[in-house]
């Protein structure tokens, strides 16, 4: 391509420096339409590459999961604001991290298949692209009442694996391998438990909240946070889930112990159904020798 006195060749066609200025802003202006049509989440590239709502919404809270988890890991060190002694995790928990991190991905492969069916079916024809913009109050009841139907489906189905004795022993007890929590073994699940409490309990909060799939990217997102907070181990100062979740850290970690089995069933957001039907179990928070906090339960409660 040659420059002479205002013109361009290209391939021996001659065309003026504006011309060309005019064809690139053409361009230009067709690729930002392209990108932004309904100022759409989705990214669409004109050679045919699209990352749709329900792509986002299946893959985004699975790489959030590791990333926060991620964090967790690298602040499982801070002995003062543990639950349990790194001593503890080793020696109590059954089962090895290698191992956690295999069932935890198949999990999340069980449940990326679910979700992508789920959204071909319930779709629309536009790849994820629509046109309704609903008000912060739609999406607001959308958000509680999606987290109502998923504790409710969870507390129901969580509190009967543990009253089947044929459940427990074959499908829920693996996640009660691990008797110290972690975060990134919040979804080492067997298998069939995934699909009951985690992707059925999704695709039901999905369907009956009304979402679009691109709020779900963003409630999925927030519960797979959440779950994973629940599940660290660590009580951090200033923590909001702490602050505005009482089924927060210590909760659950109550749940993991012995004592607490048949207690405190309610996940991952609100504690109503425990206080309803009576297997609340209150505890303190206390200092623990060492380092370090420990969730102990108030006097009046034991494990039948």
């Amino acid at each position: 391509m040659q420059e002479r006195f205002g013109f361009l060749s290209i391939r021996g066609v001659i065309i003026t420096v504006e011309e060309w200025k005019s064809q690139l802003n053409v361009c230009k202006e067709q690729i930002v339409k392209a990108l932004c049509i309904n100022n759409d989440v989705s990214l669409i590239f004109k050679m045919g590459f699209e990352i749709s709502d329900e792509l986002l919404g299946t893959f985004v809270p699975i790489l959030i999961y590791w990333a926060y988890s991620g964090i967790y890991a690298l602040l499982g060190s801070l002995e003062n604001y543990r639950l349990h002694s790194k001593k503890e995790e080793d020696e109590k928990n059954l089962v090895s991290k290698g191992t956690v991190v295999k069932g935890v991905l198949l999990q999340q492969t069980l449940q990326a298949m679910v979700a992508l069916l789920l959204f071909t079916v319930t779709g629309s024809d536009d790849g994820g692209i629509g046109d309704s913009k609903p008000s912060l109050i739609v999406l607001a009841r959308q958000f509680v009442t999606a987290m109502l139907v998923l504790d409710t489906w969870q507390y129901f189905m969580h509190r009967y694996m543990h009253h089947n004795k044929f459940l427990y022993k074959h499908i829920h007890s693996q996640h009660h391998r691990l008797v110290v929590p972690y975060a990134f073994g919040a979804l080492y699940n067997h298998p069939v438990e995934g699909l009951l409490l985690d992707t059925i309990g999704g695709a039901l909060s999905f369907l009956l909240s009304g979402m679009s799939p691109r709020a779900s990217i963003f409630f999925f997102s927030f519960a797979t946070i959440k779950t994973v907070d629940d599940h660290c181990g660590l009580w951090l100062p200033g923590n909001l889930f702490h602050l505005l979740f009482r089924n927060n850290t210590a909760y659950h970690d109550v749940h993991h112990q012995l004592y607490g089995s048949k207690y405190n069933f309610s996940q991952p957001f609100f504690v109503m159904w425990d206080r309803i039907l009576g297997t609340y179990m209150p505890y303190s928070l206390d200092k623990r020798a060492g380092g370090g906090f420990e969730a102990r339960p108030s006097k009046d409660y034991k494990d039948d």
